[in-house]
């Protein structure tokens, strides 16, 4: 019998965890499946009613499901309740614990390229789900200044109070300067655009981007000409994808085969995407 795992979200067709996910489940020979599941905000009730009917055993949870998903569950661990969003689902005999993968992917990002989050100033890009695993990642490492920028002020300010950080309009980002700047909005997602442009950039070392479809967003891409150290959007995706995999089954997860399937599954889709952008 094969056991059951999925992704929520809305959307979820652009995932790259189905992927991920079965080749290391294959290269493991580990008897299971790892599925897509396109669940809108009204169906999220629902859905987790089914996780335990069907015995799916684990999920993850992606846009825009994080933060609402937790009402949900049995349990959220500590970190999960610090960050305000859940990620990862484990069903227990139908007890359902909530978790957070997302903040280990943001500091392992980090860790592999050897650069220390400690005294950094960081400027982070949008009040989502994903920046809160962001913010937790930055305090806990030891980052000195932390300021959020967000379209949406008062979603802006209510986050920053919550974590202790500072909160500046979305207007003034054209002054913003520090050592990195983490964009974890939707905006460049199959698309050429980017929240800011070369003369942000210009006023930092670092860039990071949590959107990996096309893998090379604007975003990064300027940040590159610039001369930026870049870390694109499966970094993130891919450790957070890891410390998922051993909580799933309990085994290591075989990390070099998860990373060279998903970076070729998203140099083919950034293909597709550009070859569908070729005249614009």
């Amino acid at each position: 019998m094969y056991r059951v795992f999925g992704i929520i979200g809305d959307p979820v067709s652009h995932s790259l965890s189905p992927v991920m996910h079965n080749e290391a489940f294959r290269s493991l020979g580990f008897k299971a499946v790892y599925g897509a599941f396109w669940v809108r905000r009204e169906e999220l009730s629902q859905a987790v009613e089914a996780l335990k009917v069907l015995k799916i055993q684990g999920l993850s949870v992606t846009i825009p499901h994080k933060e609402e998903i937790m009402k949900y569950l049995h349990e959220v661990d500590e970190v999960s309740r610090a960050i305000g969003a859940v990620n990862t689902i484990l069903n227990k005999e139908n007890t359902l614990l909530g978790l957070n993968t997302d903040w280990i992917g943001v500091k392992r990002a980090f860790e592999e390229r050897n650069i220390s989050l400690k005294g950094k100033r960081v400027a982070i890009l949008g009040a989502g789900g994903a920046s809160r695993a962001v913010i937790y990642a930055l305090k806990r490492e030891g980052a000195s200044d932390i300021i959020l920028y967000n379209r949406t002020w008062d979603k802006a300010k209510e986050l920053a109070d919550r974590f202790e950080i500072d909160a500046q309009p979305w207007e003034s980002l054209n002054r913003a300067y520090g050592d990195i700047i983490i964009q974890t909005t939707s905006v460049g997602l199959k698309s050429k655009e980017t929240p800011v442009d070369e003369k942000v950039l210009r006023n930092f070392e670092i860039a990071m981007d949590i959107v990996y479809l096309p893998l090379k967003t604007m975003f990064i891409y300027l940040a590159e000409r610039m001369g930026l150290t870049t870390i694109d959007g499966l970094r993130m995706l891919l450790h957070q994808g890891v410390e998922q995999f051993k909580l799933f089954t309990g085994y290591d997860a075989p990390f070099k085969i998860m990373e060279k399937v998903i970076y070729e599954e998203a140099k083919k889709l950034e293909r597709e995407f550009y070859l569908g952008h070729k005249d614009s």
